[in-house]
């Protein structure tokens, strides 16, 4: 009885020391933190959200819940050793591959692969996508030209959205003869084909200036002009003379404004040859009266090529503009330079409209040196001083971009005649053949890197630039250059040229202190004192071993170009 009691009195006192044991106050260690709750279940209500519209695949597509082997047949999925089941409930049947065919693409993927395939479709109304200053005429004569090869034509038989892409590019630029015979075949074609019309944006017309005349007679009524036969000795008894069945410019403007209503650039051409025919604006009546051309309200942009043939006195460009109510930008190329271009385009410049925002003038593209003033510049500078009359013209302005003769009194006009608080001007791009001087010796008017005449009279022009900038503010680009394409080293062709807040091109002191006094936020990206290693050959002759033989020339010192007076050669 006595162990009994001893073993229920042990097993007594080892409950009552666990006990003590594991009372929370008797230890001094304290508790942990409480175990997070377990995730609550979601109320089932819960709605997905919707995909957006602009998804491009908007049916989710579910994956194969099925596994089959890669080598069994159809028939072999009802055998006991082919695994078909799955512990994943069976979902509603849905459309699987929704997108099938090309056609069901987004437009934006067909435009990608067309631009791919055709060339950069570019913008007929933001002149931003053709590389601001200014588009000029040889530019906008092959930005909107596609090519016609048969290969790339037959794509339009794909399927019926590419159809209408490729005919939007095949279309979207066509150039036709200013022809009778030439103008009743467009217009009967695009009467068959209506849907066309719309697609062409850039209407380019050319007038002959001369046909082949054979000493065979011709039909009465043939009007079409067959080529000549051709033999291995040569064209057989062809000669050459006037057109004869040339389009007035009245019967063209009737044909593009009543074909073509999205046109938006008519380039006319006007031809270049010796005694070259002008071309006529209508039939004329019994009172000799010139009539009023159709008007074209969609063009913005007019180019003539060869403007001497097209536009030689005012009253024939008011005779245009009367018919493009809505131009805004105007191109004018003469195919050579002679004193009646400079006479007649001052005279004209006079009356320009102030619809015109953009100006681009070529009257001289020549682009090589010349050893003194041409004569037929004596005879402008004897009559008007024609820097004068473009600047008057340019204060009203957004753009201008001109190629030919120029000074320093271009810009002093333009300041005098510009308001700081309204001046529209923002980009002057100039291409300078010559600088005119005024009481200067014969051997003292030429141009090129090796004439210090012309060095001065470039800097003098840079600089009146420069000071004009403190009345032109709005102009955000400047580019003043001089092209000579017989330069024996063409990265020395002076330029000056500020954009975007920096200045590259030809400096001296005076420049560099002109600039920061008249935009002292502009700075030079580079200035280097020197051309390159100087020294000279057996001959005396300055051999020069340029610095930038590829890269783009940012710095020209122009007291450097003393030491090309006296010849030059490169090594």
């Amino acid at each position: 009885m006595s162990i009994d009691r001893d073993e229920s009195e042990d097993e007594g006192t080892a409950t009552v020391e666990l006990a003590a044991i594991m009372t929370t106050t008797s230890t001094p260690v304290t508790p942990g933190p409480t175990s997070p709750p377990l995730e609550q279940p979601k109320p089932n209500d819960f709605v997905p959200p919707t995909r957006p519209s602009s998804t491009p695949f908007p049916n989710a597509q579910q994956g194969q819940t099925d596994i089959r082997c890669l080598t069994c047949q159809p028939d072999c999925f009802g055998s006991d050793d082919c695994v078909v089941a799955s512990p994943v409930s069976q979902p509603a049947l849905v459309e699987q591959n929704p997108v099938l065919t090309l056609a069901q693409l987004p437009a934006e993927i067909h435009e990608c692969i067309l631009d791919h395939i055709f060339g950069y479709r570019a913008s007929t109304t933001s002149p931003s996508s053709l590389n601001i200053p200014s588009v000029n005429a040889r530019s906008w004569s092959t930005v909107l030209r596609h090519s016609r090869r048969k290969e790339l034509s037959n794509l339009s038989l794909v399927c019926p959205l590419w159809r209408d892409l490729i005919q939007q590019r095949l279309y979207r630029h066509i150039k036709l003869k200013a022809s009778v015979h030439c103008s009743n075949d467009v217009m009967a074609f695009f009467v068959r084909h209506p849907h066309l019309r719309a697609y062409v944006k850039h209407i380019e017309i050319w007038f002959p200036v001369f046909q082949p005349k054979f000493h065979h007679p011709v039909a009465p009524g043939d009007t079409s002009l067959a080529l000549p036969t051709v033999s291995p000795e040569g064209i057989a008894s062809a000669t050459y003379a006037l057109p004869t069945d040339n389009s007035t410019l009245e019967e063209v403007f009737y044909l593009v404004s009543m074909q073509f209503p999205e046109a938006r650039v008519m380039t006319l051409e006007g031809g270049d040859r010796k005694k070259a025919p002008r071309v006529k604006f209508s039939f004329s009546g019994p009172s000799l009266v010139t009539r009023d051309l159709p008007e074209i309200p969609s063009i913005r942009t007019l180019i003539v090529k060869g403007q001497w043939n097209i536009i030689r006195q005012p009253k024939d460009w008011e005779t245009i503009s009367r018919a493009l109510p809505n131009l805004e930008e105007w191109h004018g190329t003469y195919a050579k330079p002679k004193s009646k271009s400079y006479l007649s385009m001052a005279s004209t410049l006079e009356c320009l409209d102030t619809k015109i925002t953009s100006l681009n003038l070529c009257l001289e593209c020549d682009y090589r040196r010349e050893m003194t003033c041409p004569p037929y510049y004596l005879k402008v500078c004897e009559q008007l001083h024609w820097c004068e009359k473009m600047a008057k013209a340019a204060s009203n302005l957004e753009h201008l971009s001109y190629t030919g003769r120029v000074c320093h009194g271009f810009f002093d006009v333009l300041a005098r005649y510009s308001n700081p608080r309204t001046t529209r001007l923002k980009t002057i791009d100039l291409t300078v053949k010559n600088c005119c001087r005024q009481n200067a010796q014969w051997n003292e008017s030429g141009s090129g890197i090796t004439d210090m005449h012309f060095i001065a009279a470039f800097e003098q022009l840079v600089l009146g630039g420069i000071r004009a900038l403190e009345r032109l503010k709005s102009v955000e680009l400047l580019r003043i250059r001089y092209v000579d394409l017989d330069s024996p080293v063409p990265p020395l062709n002076p330029y000056f040229m500020i954009r975007d807040g920096w200045c590259s091109g030809v400096w001296s002191e005076e420049i560099v202190t002109e600039i920061n006094r008249v935009r002292p936020d502009i700075r030079f990206e580079e200035m280097v004192e020197s051309f390159g290693e100087v020294g000279y050959n057996k001959e005396g002759r300055l051999v020069i071993n340029p610095d930038f033989p590829k890269s783009r020339v940012l710095s020209l010192k122009l007291a450097n170009y003393a030491m090309l007076s006296g010849g030059i050669s490169i090594v």
